[in-house]
């Protein structure tokens, strides 16, 4: 199994029972927070079943019908991410106003203790997850690494909404709730921002200036080079495909060119780990 499917599959059961214990306690302990709590980390073991596969099918190598190999299927499966926390947030959000007002049994004081939890472990996996992320260029592993962060403010919120409805009941009939309801938003803004950096990676946007930079400077170091006209790249899901503009000397054959723009891909490859391939198009220099 690769690394980034063995942090995904760990982050699915540690979810899933993080998952478990906090439904189990919300419904018992009479605690809509933790409830709410709960249905987000359930959401969380969907989200990492998507990292999962999307990791799993982007590792497959480029065939006839797939020359650039299949790595959009990890960016499609962040978007997948960020469209799920988006629903599941609102759902939670709407379900935990929905009964304001309304009698209910105070919370009780073990509830409490799956939020700690919650708190430890998801910060533990985010930043476990933001670190393989950044490492394998992943985006879906990332946009996970951002719900896990998001996982432990919401467990931060549902523990305010609860102590303030255990320390209170009469003055914060309805704390607990609304902690529930604001889990929900930090659920939707976080699915909001994933589903826009997945979108504007499936739009080719270009990296930034940095990494840019780097591929031009790499391109320099070739004897025969005389500068880079135009330089593109496209992220197609771990890593980015180049397409490069080279400029050489006028007067060299097309051999001895063609010589000059191998050695540039495959330094340029050899180099810039997050470069899968580069594309040389020939110029003469002015």
């Amino acid at each position: 199994m690769e690394t980034g499917q063995r942090v995904a599959a760990i982050g699915m059961l540690i979810s899933a029972a993080l998952a478990l214990v906090k439904i189990f306690f919300g419904i018992k302990g009479h605690s809509t927070a933790v409830l709410s709590d709960g249905l987000e980390s359930a959401g969380d073991v969907f989200a990492s079943g998507f990292v999962f596969l999307g990791l799993y099918f982007a590792a497959k190598p480029a065939d006839a019908d797939h020359p650039y190999g299949h790595g959009r299927a990890e960016t499609l499966s962040g978007l997948l991410i960020g469209l799920l926390l988006t629903a599941g947030g609102a759902l939670i959000s709407f379900g935990s106003v929905e009964s304001l007002g309304e009698f209910k049994p105070i919370p009780a004081s073990y509830v409490i203790w799956p939020l700690f939890a919650s708190l430890a472990a998801k910060s533990i996996l985010a930043m476990s997850k933001f670190r393989y992320g950044a490492r394998l260029h992943s985006a879906a592993l990332t946009a996970d690494a951002w719900n896990d962060t998001m996982d432990s403010l919401s467990a931060s919120v549902a523990l305010i909404g609860v102590g303030l409805s255990i320390w209170n009941p009469v003055r914060f009939l309805d704390a607990d709730r609304y902690g529930g309801f604001v889990v929900g938003l930090i659920v939707v803004s976080t699915g909001l921002r994933v589903s826009w950096e997945t979108s504007l990676q499936l739009m080719d946007t270009m990296p930034n200036d940095r990494l840019m930079a780097e591929i031009r400077t790499v391109a320099a170091t070739v004897g025969g080079v005389r500068g880079v006209e135009k330089c593109f790249a496209r992220k197609t899901g771990l890593r980015y495909h180049v397409d490069l503009h080279l400029e050489v000397d006028p007067d060299l054959t097309v051999r001895q060119s063609h010589s000059i723009a191998h050695n540039v891909r495959m330094r340029i490859r050899e180099r810039l780990s997050w470069v899968a391939d580069v594309l040389v198009h020939v110029e003469p220099a002015p």
